[in-house]
C-alpha cells in the first residue's frame, strides 16, 4: 500500500515546513542562545549575558487584580553592553527585580508608557528605599509622555509622588541619603510620533502615541546592535504600531480575552461594563493576533493579562486565527527571553523566596571616580536629623534600652553619625566576595 504524502488543500500545514518532532509553531531559530546554561529555567546570577545578546524578563505581567504569581506590569531589558532598562514599573515588581539579582541601587532608567497606576506605582516604593539603601550619587531616571495639559504629564506625576512621600522623605532624611531623592525626568511630547527619547551607548529608544482612552499613552521600541524590542503598553490596535514596530525581533503587546460572560461569572461585573472598558482601552485577543501579523516579528508575545488556565487556550486560539509564527506568553512572573540574531529562547526564572541585597556598583554609592587609592568612601550626612523634626518630649517617652537588652548584649544606641562617616569599600567587597577594582576605569 502506498501512502500519498503530498499535502492536500484540506490537510493541516506546518507554517515552517518543519520536520517530525519539531512542532507546528517552533521555527529553527527557537533554540538556546550561547549564554543559556540551564535550558528549562533561568537561575538569577548564574549566566553572564552574551556581548551580542538581549535578555528580556517579565518581572510583572498583570493589570488588576494582582496575584501572588503576577505583579503589576514591568519588563526588564538587559543588553550585552551592560545596559539595563525597565519598561513600566507596576506595583509589586520590585520584589521580583531584587529576586532576579539586581541591586536596589541599580534599578534605574525606567520608561513609563502611561500614567495608569498599575504601570508605575512601585516608583513610590523604590525612590525612598533605594536612597536609604545607598543610591546616594545617581538620580532616579524616569522617562515618560507628556499629557494633554502640563498637570497630566510624567513630570507632574513625579512631583505629585514626591509630595505624597513628603512625610516618608523627611523621616528618612534623618539617615544618610545624599542626592538619593533626585529624580531626573525626561518628558517627551506624546504627539511626537516615532520620536527619539533615548540615545546612548548604541541604544536608541523611540516612542509613538497609543489610543488608550486618554491622550498621553505611548509605545516604545528599543534598537541595539541589530536587535529590537517593542512594548506597546496599553491601547487599541493601531496603524502607528503596525508601522513603527515592523519586523521587531521581540514584539510584545497587551491583550484581553473577549470573554465578558466568563468575567461576569468570575468577578461579578455586568457584561456591558467589561465590554465597554476593553473596547475603549485595550487590545482584544483577535486584534492582538492581527496586530502581530502586521508587525511580522521574529517572535510575537502578549503580557498584561490574567494568566488563567481556562482562558489561555481561548487566547491562543484567537491569536492563531491571524498569526502562525512564533508566539509566546510574557506571563506569569518571571518569564525570561534570551535573544540573539540567530536564536530566541524562552524560560521561567526559578526565583528564591528572597534574594537579599546584592553588592552594588560602588560608583552608585560614591560617584565616579571611585576612591580606590584609600579604598574608603564618605557616607553623606543626614540632611534633617531627628532632633530637627521631632519634639524632645517624644524621645523622652522612649523606653530605656537597658530595660529590654540582656546585659551581655547591650550596646549603646547609635543616634548620631560621626562626621565624616567612612565606609571601607575594599573590606565590604571582600566580605561580599567581589573584587571592587573591577569597577575602576
Amino acid at each position: 500500500m502506498t501512502i500519498d504524502t503530498e499535502a492536500s488543500p484540506t490537510m493541516p500545514v506546518n507554517p515552517y515546513g518543519g520536520k517530525p518532532g519539531s512542532g507546528v509553531q517552533f521555527p529553527p531559530y527557537y533554540t538556546p542562545t550561547p549564554s543559556v546554561r540551564t535550558r528549562n529555567n533561568y537561575f538569577p546570577g548564574s549566566e553572564a549575558i552574551g556581548p551580542d545578546e538581549m535578555r528580556i524578563s517579565f518581572v510583572g505581567s498583570c493589570p488588576f487584580p494582582p496575584r501572588r504569581e503576577q505583579a503589576g506590569t514591568c519588563i526588564m531589558v538587559e543588553l550585552g553592553n551592560g545596559d539595563r532598562f525597565f519598561f513600566d514599573f507596576g506595583p509589586g515588581c520590585v520584589k521580583n527585580i531584587l529576586a532576579m539579582g539586581v541591586p536596589v541601587q541599580e534599578i534605574n532608567d525606567i520608561f513609563i508608557t502611561h500614567l495608569h497606576v498599575d504601570h508605575y506605582h512601585d516608583l513610590s516604593y523604590l525612590l525612598p528605599f533605594s536612597a536609604w539603601a545607598g543610591r546616594w550619587k545617581q538620580p532616579l531616571r524616569v522617562t515618560g509622555p507628556s499629557g494633554r495639559t502640563e498637570d497630566l504629564g510624567t513630570k507632574a506625576m513625579v512631583a505629585g509622588m514626591k509630595q505624597m512621600l513628603k512625610w516618608h522623605i523627611e523621616a528618612f532624611d534623618s539617615c544618610p541619603i545624599g542626592d538619593g531623592y533626585e529624580v531626573e525626568v525626561k518628558e517627551f511630547d506624546w504627539k511626537d510620533e516615532n520620536g527619539v527619547c533615548y540615545e546612548k551607548n548604541g541604544v536608541t529608544i523611540r516612542h509613538w502615541r497609543r489610543s488608550h482612552t486618554k491622550d498621553g499613552a505611548s509605545a516604545y521600541r528599543l534598537d541595539w546592535n541589530g536587535l529590537s524590542f517593542v512594548w506597546t503598553g496599553d491601547g487599541r490596535p493601531d496603524q502607528l504600531t503596525a508601522q513603527y514596530a515592523k519586523n521587531a525581533d521581540i514584539f510584545v503587546t497587551e491583550c484581553q480575552p473577549d470573554l465578558s460572560r466568563l468575567n461576569m461569572y468570575k468577578y461579578g461585573l455586568p457584561e456591558f461594563l467589561y465590554n465597554y472598558t476593553v473596547d475603549i482601552h485595550h487590545t482584544l485577543t483577535y486584534a492582538a493576533g492581527y496586530l502581530i501579523k502586521q508587525v511580522n516579528p521574529r517572535c510575537g508575545m502578549v503580557t498584561h493579562l490574567a494568566f488563567d488556565n481556562d482562558t489561555l487556550n481561548e487566547t491562543t486560539a484567537d491569536i492563531r486565527a491571524h498569526w502562525d509564527g512564533l508566539f509566546l506568553y510574557g506571563a506569569p512572573d518571571v518569564v525570561v527571553v534570551n535573544v540573539t540574531k540567530d536564536a530566541i529562547w524562552h524560560r521561567e526564572a526559578a526565583l528564591p523566596g528572597f534574594a537579599g541585597q546584592s553588592f552594588p556598583n560602588p560608583t552608585v554609592l560614591f560617584g565616579d571616580p571611585l576612591p580606590l587609592a584609600t579604598g574608603k568612601g564618605v557616607v553623606p550626612q543626614p540632611r534633617l536629623p531627628r532632633e530637627e523634626q521631632q519634639e524632645q518630649r517624644t524621645r523622652d517617652l522612649e523606653i530605656d534600652p537597658r530595660k529590654y537588652y540582656p546585659p551581655d548584649v547591650y550596646r549603646e544606641p547609635l543616634t548620631k553619625l560621626p562626621d565624616p562617616q567612612e565606609v571601607d569599600l575594599l573590606e565590604m567587597a571582600k566580605v561580599m566576595g567581589i573584587d571592587v577594582t573591577k569597577f575602576a576605569k
